[in-house]
């Protein structure tokens, strides 16, 4: 067989495995298992990312835990294990489908797009598209992008928002791909590239990790809306209702504001940086009125 139809096969297989795991059901998949899977991030900090021990912690990863406790409760599985596998941004949905993980805890914008192939958790972060560069570059905004060469990570909704600007206003952008977060700021560390779009708030922690942070600042509006989601295999109701209701649990009893306060207004490690981050007016409305329609709830970061 042929290397492409190899390739081809093998996804049909993982489309066809998820579906199964969807229709049978990712309770009964788990306490068949006795384990739990959850996919998360090296380097999405602070949501997901490894500790100096290479343990996956961070905000989106304590939801997650939060979750793994209510599956537990309801399963009557006290003792369930817990297995964490690494995904990428061009990764996680396959891996998610494939069946070989049951929730992805990182940075993933909930969009209708991908509505279409995997169901999200009610809205736990809400963020943007902007760009960072080196502040003696004197880039003030995206127009300034001209000529230039900008670095992406590939398989975000960043690439996509920025490459439609660059086609709609003709700046001739010479665009580069990496493959995660930390590879393409250090695109602009070196030189290689003029600035990289992201989520603001990966923006302002790789900026805070930075060995010398004041070098570069974060500019541009808004060039999209990026709710973040926890992502679930499509098509399995239960297991969306018990992960639904642990999410908006948090909520409902303010839980959700100590665990931000955590990865957001205090020190984290490894290196003990605070983001202070404080929490946007319009994920407290989401909050205070929770809801798992994600990108198609709000528009413009206002709700």
């Amino acid at each position: 067989m042929k290397p492409v139809k190899v390739l081809l096969a093998a996804a049909a297989a993982l489309a066809l495995a998820g579906t199964a795991a969807a229709q049978e059901g990712t309770l009964k998949k788990i306490k068949d298992t006795g384990v739990v899977k959850i996919g998360h991030r090296d380097a999405s900090i602070p949501f997901s990312y490894l500790d100096d021990k290479q343990r996956p912690i961070g905000y989106g990863v304590d939801i997650c835990l939060k979750i793994v406790d209510a599956i537990k409760a309801e399963l009557k599985m006290p003792k369930l294990k817990v297995e964490f596998v690494p995904v990428t941004s061009q990764t996680r949905i396959p891996i998610l489908t494939g069946g070989n993980i049951d929730i992805e805890c990182g940075s993933t914008t909930n969009s209708v797009e991908r509505q279409k192939q995997v169901a999200f958790a009610p809205t736990y972060f809400m963020t943007g598209t902007k760009i960072i560069v080196k502040k003696s570059s004197k880039i003030k905004g995206y127009d300034d992008l001209k000529g230039k060469t900008v670095v992406f990570t590939a398989g975000t909704t960043n690439e996509r928002a920025m490459k439609a600007y660059n086609d709609e206003k003709k700046l001739g952008i010479n665009f580069i791909p990496s493959k995660d977060h930390a590879e393409s700021f250090l695109a602009v560390e070196t030189g290689r590239a003029a600035a990289f779009p992201m989520d603001d708030i990966l923006l302002y922690s790789l900026r805070a990790s930075a060995k010398k942070p004041a070098d570069y600042v974060i500019v541009g509006e808004f060039l999209s809306d990026d709710p973040y989601g926890i992502m679930m295999r499509k098509g399995d109701e239960a297991f969306k209702k018990l992960v639904d209701k642990t999410v908006m649990g948090l909520y409902k009893s303010g839980q959700i504001n100590k665990i931000y306060a955590k990865w957001f207004q205090s020190k984290i490690p490894p290196k003990n940086i605070n983001l202070g981050f404080p929490m946007s007016a319009a994920l407290k409305e989401l909050i205070k009125n929770p809801n798992d329609k994600g990108v198609e709830a709000c528009g413009k970061m206002k709700c």
